[in-house]
C-alpha cells in the first residue's frame, strides 16, 4: 500500500502467478492468508499517458476537496514494457469522489478492527476492482467470543449403546438405508460412539479446545460470518452517516460483497482431495442422486444453519408426502373401482330416465337430457366418494403429525449443530413513536386492501369471460362447439387464471418489500418477518381466490329458472355442472397447482437466472471488451464468483413450498392426487435448488438460526385452516351430505335408488319470462315441465318455487357435519401433538449428561485454580512467619542496643513486600515448572 500524508492510495498486485494448487486461488498474493470476504466496486479513470520506464508514478496535487488516485505499476515481470503512468485530474463527477472518500474511511475502519486488506490494481480505464479481506487469529478469536460461537472441546464421552431388540432393529434399518446415504466423510463421523462436548469459545480457555492449527480451527463459513459481522457494524461517520456494508451497497459505494466458494465445483478426480463444494455437487446437486438422503450436516457446514434448516425442513416435508401420496392413490383407485356400481352415476347415465333439463342460457340454448352429462358424473365420482371424507380426516392428522415430526427433527438438529441455548443477537435501532410509524401503517393497510381488490377484480374478470364465452359458444350453429362449451370454457379460464396468478405474484413480491420498508422495522429479523407475512397474505389471496370462488360461490347465486341473476342485464350467472362443482374444483386446483410448479420451477428458477447471467456478461463485454479477453487464463476465484447470481434470500423458496402445502392440505378432499404431484415436484425441486446453490449462486453469508422462524407459524395456521376448509368442501361442495340425508331420511328402501330424481326440482315452462324461452327446440313443443338441480317446491304446490323441507334438512345436516368434523379432527390433532413429545428422549438425556459433564469440567478447573492460589498464599505465609521470627529475635537483644542514639549501621532486614494477586496464566506457568505439576493437569482434557 502506498500512503500519502492524508489520503491512502491502495495499490496491490493482482497479477500473481497461478499455482497448480487450486487452494492458492483462495488466498492473498502471498499464498498463505485466506480470503475470507470480497468487496467489489466499479472504478473509472479520467485519463492516462505513457511515461518512461524509470518513472513509477506521476502525482498531480490539486487544491480540490477530493483525493486523487495514484496508480503504481508492478514492474516485476514487465520490465520490457514501458510503464504506464495514470494521471487522475480528478474524479469524473463529485459523486465518484465522494464514494472514493467513503471507501477509504470504511476500509480504514476495517483495518482498525483488525482485518487485513488486499487491493486490486486499477490498471485499466474502467472496470471492477476487488478488495480481499482476511481475518487473522486475533480477530477470529475476539469475534468468536463476542458472537458466542460454540466449538468442540477436548472433553468427550461415549454414547450409550442400545441393546436388545432396539439395537437389532436399528442395525437392520441402518443397513437398509446404507444405499441411500450420501458418500460424505462427515457423514461417517456421525456413527461414531464418541461425542465431544461443545462450549462457547473463550480466549481465557484455549487449553480446553483441540487447536491443531489456528488457520483451520474455524471453518470457512465461520470465518466469513465473523468478517460479515464486522462489515455489518462498521460505520462511516466522517464522510457520511452510514452503518454497515448493506447501506454502502445500496448507496452504490460498493457493487457487492460476498464470501468465496471453496474452489471449483467440478470434480478433481481424487475422491480424498475433494473440497466441500465438490462433495455437495457430486452427492447432492446432481439429478442422479435423487434417491439419496441430503447431506444436511455438510449443507449446514458450507452454507450456514439457516439454509441447512431450510433443506432439512424440505427433506422432512418430502419424506412425509410419501404416505400421503400412497393413501391418495388408494382413494383415487377406490373411486375408479366403484364408478360402475355407483347408483347416482348409473341413474344420470340411464337414458330411460329421460330427465329433461331446463336450458343453460336464454333464447339460444335448448332443453337437454341429463344423460348427456354422463361423462361428467362418472368423472366426479372419482373424487366425490365416501373415501374422500376419510382422506380429508387423514390429511388433517397428517398435517399435525408433520408439524410435530418437524419440531422433533429441529430440536435434534439444534443439538447436533450446537444451537441449544442460542440467544438473539440483534438489537433495535433508535426508538420511533407511533406518530412516526402511523403513516407507514396506514399506507400498508390501504395498499393491502387495494391489492385484495385487484385480486378479486381479476377473478371477477375471468368470471365475466366464462359467462360471455359460454353464451357466445351456445349461439354457435356448430353442434360440436355447443357440446364442448363447458370443457372449453373451464380449461381456457383456468389457464387465464394461471397466467394472472404468475404475473401478480411477481408484482405482489415487490409491493410487499416496498410496504415493509415504509414501516421502518427495528431489526433485520423484524423486517424479514413482516415482509414474509405481507407477501404470504398477498400471494395466498392471489393463488387461492379462483379456487375459493369455484368451491364456495359458483352456482350459489345463479337463481332459478324464471328468476335468474343477470350480470350487466344480459348474461346469466354461471352454474355448476350437473355432477356438481367438485369436478370443476378438481380441474381448477390441478391445473393451477401443476402449472404454477412447472412454470415457476423451470422458467423462473432456471431460465431467468441464466438470462440475467447472459445479460450481465454481454453488458460487461460492452463495457470493457479488452479486459475479458486480455487474460482469459488468469481469472481468480473471486472473478468467477462475481459472475454468479447474487443470493436473494430463502423467502421465494419457502413461499413456493408453503403455497404448495396449501394446495396439498386445504382442498385435498377435491383432489386426492395432490400429494403425489407435490412429491414428484419436490424430488426435482430439492436437486434443482441444490444445483442452483452450488453452481449458479454466489456463496451466501452463513447465518445462524435455531428454527425456521415465522414459517412454522404459517404452517400451523394453514394446518388448522385446512380443517375448516375441508369440512366446508365436503359439506357444501360435494354431494356427500345430500346422499346421506336421502339414504337415511327419504329413501324408501334405504339405498341410493331415486337419489337423482330427489335432487331435481320441477319448473313449468310457461313461467319463463318473455324473451328467455328457447327460440328453436329440437325436443318438440309438448314440453310442459323441465328439471333443475335444487330443493324447491313444485309449481303445483301452494308455495311454488320456495325452498322445500328437504333443503332445510340438508342444510342442517351440512352445518352439523361441519361442527362435528372440526371438533373431531381438531381433538385428534391435539391428541397427536400431546402424544408425540417435542424433544426426543435420547436428545433430552444427552443434553442433561453434557450439561453435567461441562459443570464437572469447570468445577475441576476452579478447584485447581483454588489449589494453586492456596499453595501460593501458603508459601507467602511461611515467608511472612519467618520474617516475623527474625524480627522477634532482634527485639530480644539488650535494651541499650535498642535505645535511640548514634549507633553503627547494621544490616536491617528488607521491608516485607505485600503479596499481589497473579493471573491464572502465571499460576499455570509456575506449576508447570514445579515437580508436582502433573497433579494439576486436567483429566478431562
Amino acid at each position: 500500500m502506498l500512503q500519502t500524508s492524508d489520503n491512502k492510495i491502495h495499490v496491490a498486485n493482482n497479477m500473481m502467478d497461478m499455482d497448480q494448487d487450486p487452494r492458492k486461488r483462495l488466498c492473498f498474493a502471498d499464498g498463505r492468508r485466506k480470503v475470507d470476504y470480497v468487496l467489489v466496486y466499479h472504478y473509472r479513470k479520467r485519463s492516462s499517458v505513457r511515461g518512461s520506464p524509470s518513472q513509477h508514478r506521476l502525482s498531480i496535487i490539486s487544491n480540490g476537496s477530493y483525493p486523487l488516485g495514484v496508480e503504481e505499476k508492478d514492474q516485476e515481470g514487465r520490465k520490457d514494457e514501458p510503464a504506464e503512468v495514470v494521471v487522475d485530474v480528478g474524479p469524473p463527477d463529485p459523486a465518484d469522489g465522494e464514494k472514493i472518500m467513503i471507501r477509504e474511511e470504511f476500509e480504514g475502519n476495517l483495518k482498525d478492527a483488525g482485518l487485513e486488506i488486499e487491493h486490486d490494481k486499477e490498471n485499466k480505464a474502467h472496470g471492477h476492482a476487488f478488495i480481499r479481506l482476511h481475518a487473522p487469529w486475533q480477530v477470529l478469536s475476539r469475534e468468536a467470543e463476542f458472537l458466542k460461537i460454540k466449538v468442540p472441546t477436548k472433553k468427550s464421552y461415549e454414547l450409550r449403546e442400545e441393546k436388545g431388540l432396539a439395537a437389532t432393529m436399528n442395525e437392520v434399518w441402518r443397513k437398509l438405508n446404507q444405499p441411500f446415504q450420501p458418500k460424505v466423510p462427515h457423514q461417517e463421523q456421525e456413527h461414531s460412539r464418541t461425542k465431544f462436548l461443545s462450549h462457547c469459545f473463550s480466549r481465557d480457555k484455549l487449553h480446553l479446545y483441540n487447536i491443531k492449527s489456528k488457520d483451520t480451527f474455524f471453518d470457512n463459513a465461520t470465518r466469513s460470518r465473523i468478517v460479515y459481522e464486522i462489515l455489518r457494524r462498521t460505520a462511516c461517520t466522517r464522510t457520511c452517516q452510514t452503518m454497515g456494508i448493506t447501506t454502502l451497497i445500496a448507496n452504490g459505494v460498493y457493487d457487492s460483497a460476498f464470501p468465496l466458494h471453496d474452489g471449483d465445483f467440478h470434480p478433481s478426480g481424487q475422491a480424498e482431495g475433494k473440497n466441500d463444494r465438490q462433495l455437495l455437487h457430486d452427492e447432492w446437486a446432481r439429478y442422479g442422486a435423487f434417491y439419496k438422503y441430503q447431506p444436511v450436516d455438510l449443507i449446514r457446514k458450507y452454507f450456514g444453519e439457516k439454509i441447512g434448516l431450510y433443506f432439512a425442513w424440505l427433506g422432512v416435508y418430502t419424506q412425509l408426502l410419501i404416505p400421503a401420496s400412497v393413501v391418495g392413490i388408494i382413494v383415487f383407485f377406490y373411486g375408479w373401482a366403484t364408478v360402475e356400481t355407483n347408483i347416482p352415476s348409473q341413474e344420470m347415465c340411464d337414458e330411460d330416465q329421460n330427465f329433461t333439463m331446463c336450458p343453460l342460457c336464454d333464447r339460444a340454448c335448448d332443453y337437454w337430457h341429463l344423460s348427456t352429462a354422463c361423462g361428467t358424473a362418472r368423472a366426479s365420482h372419482l373424487f366425490d366418494n365416501p373415501a374422500t371424507v376419510f382422506f380429508a380426516i387423514f390429511m388433517s392428522l397428517w398435517a399435525a403429525m408433520f408439524l410435530e415430526h418437524w419440531k422433533r427433527r429441529q430440536i435434534s438438529l439444534n443439538y447436533s449443530w450446537d444451537l441449544t441455548g442460542m440467544e438473539e443477537e440483534e438489537t433495535g435501532h433508535e426508538k420511533l413513536t407511533w406518530r412516526d410509524r402511523l403513516p407507514g401503517y396506514l399506507i400498508n393497510i390501504s395498499s393491502i386492501l387495494f391489492m385484495f381488490g385487484v385480486t378479486c377484480s381479476a377473478v371477477f374478470s375471468v368470471i365475466i369471460y366464462r359467462i360471455t364465452i359460454s353464451a357466445l359458444m351456445a349461439m354457435s350453429s356448430d353442434p360440436e362447439v355447443k357440446s364442448n362449451v363447458r370443457v372449453t370454457v373451464t380449461a381456457t379460464a383456468v389457464i387465464i387464471n394461471l397466467v394472472v396468478i404468475l404475473i401478480l405474484d411477481e408484482i405482489y413480491g415487490m409491493v410487499a418489500a416496498w410496504l415493509t420498508e415504509l414501516e421502518i422495522p427495528k431489526t433485520e429479523t423484524n423486517f424479514e418477518e413482516r415482509l414474509i407475512l405481507k407477501a404470504f397474505l398477498l400471494k395466498f389471496m392471489n393463488a387461492y381466490a379462483p379456487i375459493f370462488y369455484v368451491a364456495f360461490f359458483k352456482g350459489r347465486f345463479a337463481g332459478r329458472p324464471g328468476d335468474y341473476v343477470y350480470v350487466f342485464n344480459d348474461y346469466r350467472m354461471e352454474e355448476c355442472a350437473p355432477g356438481g362443482c367438485l369436478i370443476e374444483l378438481c380441474i381448477q386446483l390441478s391445473i393451477i397447482m401443476l402449472g404454477k410448479q412447472l412454470i415457476q420451477n423451470n422458467v423462473f428458477e432456471i431460465g431467468i437466472p441464466k438470462l440475467k447471467k447472459l445479460c450481465r456478461t454481454l453488458k460487461d463485454k460492452e463495457r470493457a471488451p479488452k479486459e475479458i479477453v486480455e487474460q482469459p487464463g488468469r481469472r481468480q476465484q473471486w472473478h468467477l464468483d462475481y459472475d454468479l447470481e447474487p443470493f436473494d434470500g430463502l423467502t421465494p423458496e419457502y413461499m413456493e413450498m408453503i403455497i404448495q402445502f396449501g394446495f396439498v392440505s386445504l382442498f385435498v378432499a377435491s383432489f386426492p392426487l395432490a400429494p403425489l404431484f407435490a412429491l414428484l415436484n419436490n424430488v426435482i425441486e430439492i436437486r434443482l435448488d441444490a444445483k442452483k446453490f452450488v453452481t449458479e449462486l454466489r456463496r451466501p453469508d452463513a447465518i445462524r438460526a435455531k428454527d425456521i422462524g415465522i414459517w412454522y407459524n404459517i404452517l400451523s395456521g394453514l394446518g388448522k385452516f385446512s380443517v375448516i376448509i375441508n369440512a366446508f368442501v365436503i359439506s357444501f361442495t360435494s354431494d356427500f351430505i345430500p346422499r346421506l340425508v336421502y339414504q337415511y331420511m327419504y329413501s324408501e328402501t334405504g339405498t341410493m335408488h331415486g337419489f337423482i330424481n330427489h335432487t331435481l326440482s320441477y319448473f313449468n315452462v310457461s313461467n319463463f319470462k318473455p324473451g328467455t324461452v328457447p327460440s328453436i327446440s329440437s325436443l318438440g313443443k309438448d314440453i310442459t315441465f323441465c328439471r333443475y338441480k335444487d330443493y324447491r317446491e313444485p309449481p303445483w304446490s301452494t308455495e311454488p318455487y320456495q325452498f322445500s323441507k328437504q333443503y332445510w334438512s340438508v342444510l342442517a345436516a351440512r352445518l352439523g357435519f361441519v361442527i362435528l368434523f372440526q371438533n373431531l379432527v381438531i381433538t385428534m390433532s391435539m391428541l397427536v401433538a400431546w402424544v408425540i413429545p417435542d424433544v426426543p428422549k435420547n436428545i433430552s438425556e444427552k443434553l442433561k449428561k453434557e450439561k453435567t459433564l461441562l459443570v464437572d469440567v469447570f468445577l475441576n478447573e476452579e478447584k485447581e485454580k483454588l489449589q494453586l492460589i492456596q499453595s501460593l498464599f501458603s508459601r507467602d505465609l511461611t515467608q511472612e512467619q519467618q520474617e516475623e521470627l527474625n524480627v522477634s529475635d532482634q527485639t530480644s537483644l539488650p535494651l541499650h542496643q535498642t535505645q535511640p542514639g548514634p549507633h553503627p549501621p547494621t544490616s536491617s532486614p528488607a521491608p516485607r513486600t505485600r503479596p499481589r494477586a497473579a493471573s491464572f496464566s502465571q499460576f499455570t506457568r509456575q506449576m508447570s515448572m514445579s515437580p508436582q505439576s502433573n497433579i494439576t493437569q486436567h483429566t478431562a482434557v
